[in-house]
């Protein structure tokens, strides 16, 4: 604490509530959006959106912990965490590509100071773990420096991020024989003549069941991510999105050849960056245009068009993403442990020895990541379509006024992908 903040008056302008149990979230969709907006650096994973239905789908009985710091009544810092055997972990999981806590920017460092007492002052917890801090994230920035424990750090997930701004700029910078290979794709591209709209919020829900369709379609007998195929993602998304969409933090394209839906683009935008999150194609449209480029194109100038100085490709350094050089921005994981404690303590050294065991073994013998990437990624058991999963009755698609076509990429003028 400061000394501004140990004086008896000033701390009548602040105020704590630490909610327990599983309606915890309850009332807070205007304040916590509110505060979200004042946050610079707030990503989309921090919306209130995206946490409450996170919770809704993923969360463990009794687990739930929303630390709330006001001042002068108005809501400056929120934490959302599951307790897991007395670990605080932010809420969103392996779904979420960054982990963060908020604060209003305009008295950041003092509701750093507040949240960080009380957070030690909460029992039945020895460590936060937050397993993707972006560089500059609040957590690393402000709250690690009002800690009064250990922080450590390890390093998490790397993205890749291009600057934002109209897509000829991009392909011009390439390197001679990278910007051939785009050009000849975006020829492709513009023969083709995709339709791209925007979906509507009310209309997100069969948007997103059409979405999760392309991506069981895409991945069908090539394995991909087992979790993407669950009921609880499908809820996660079709409950989150429409919201998102609504207020700005989320955007659903669907591209359209001779009116056939072949590919749809789930784009999570924060205040600083548009992400591109999660897409399905129809395998139909292999060999006719670059997905790649094909979705860049829209997602690139998108950001620009929002003010926002960043187009993230997320978490994940595959080799496709590297035509467009993008700058490769490490995530790191920042582990809090309460002062004072000896499993805390336990607890942090044993997740540095794991990450020094993981990195030696990546260096001195890859076959082992080989070897972990394709357990982790091999074909799963014959999964069910979507529908079929959730016992739920597709949604029926209600009468709509022609979709909004989107002039996304007026501005690239060979037309585009990502």
């Amino acid at each position: 604490m400061t000394a501004s903040l140990t004086h008896p008056a000033a701390l009548t302008e602040w105020s704590v509530e630490t909610r327990r149990g599983d309606a915890a979230f309850a009332g807070l969709a205007a304040d916590w959006d509110a505060l979200h907006a004042r946050c610079a650096g707030a990503s989309p994973f921090q919306a209130y959106a995206w946490l409450h239905s996170w919770w809704r789908s993923y969360g463990r009985p009794g687990g739930l912990r929303v630390f709330l710091i006001r001042h002068a009544g108005t809501l400056v810092a929120a934490a959302a965490f599951e307790v897991r055997h007395q670990v605080l972990h932010p809420i969103g999981g392996a779904l979420a590509d960054f982990t963060d806590v908020l604060l209003d920017d305009e008295v950041a460092a003092p509701a750093a100071q507040v949240l960080a007492t009380a957070l030690i002052r909460d029992r039945g917890w020895h460590t936060a773990d937050f397993g993707e801090a972006r560089p500059g994230a609040v957590t690393a920035s402000l709250l690690a420096p009002a800690w009064p424990g250990r922080v450590h750090e390890t390093p998490g997930s790397l993205c890749l991020e291009l600057a934002a701004g109209p897509f000829d700029d991009l392909v011009r910078d390439l390197p001679s024989h990278s910007r051939k290979t785009v050009r000849r794709r975006l020829n492709q591209l513009k023969k083709a003549a995709p339709a791209v709209t925007e979906v509507e919020a009310d209309a997100a829900g069969p948007a997103i069941a059409a979405l999760l369709r392309l991506h069981e379609r895409q991945w069908e007998g090539r394995g991909g991510n087992p979790a993407h195929r669950t009921p609880a993602f499908a809820e996660h998304l079709t409950r989150s999105v429409g919201a998102m969409i609504k207020s700005g933090q989320a955007s659903l394209l669907e591209y359209r050849f001779d009116g056939e839906l072949l590919a749809s683009s789930l784009l999570l935008i924060g205040n600083d960056l548009v992400g591109g999150y999660f897409f399905g194609v129809d395998p139909a449209l292999r060999g006719k245009v670059d997905v790649t480029t094909m979705l860049l194109a829209d997602a690139l100038p998108l950001a620009h068009r929002l003010g926002l100085p960043t187009m993230s490709m997320l978490r994940g350094d595959e080799a496709h993403k590297s035509t467009w050089r993008p700058v490769v921005v490490p995530n790191r994981r920042l582990l809090f442990v309460r002062p004072g404690s000896v499993a805390g303590t336990l607890y942090a050294r044993g997740v540095l020895a794991l990450r020094r065991l993981i990195a030696e073994a990546k260096t001195r013998t890859p076959w082992v990541k080989r070897l972990r990437d394709r357990l982790r990624w091999r074909s799963p058991k014959r999964v069910l379509p979507m529908r079929a999963q959730s016992g739920a009755a597709e949604p029926v698609v209600p009468a709509q006024r022609e979709p909004r076509v989107l002039p996304i990429r007026a501005q690239s003028k060979g037309e585009g992908e990502r």
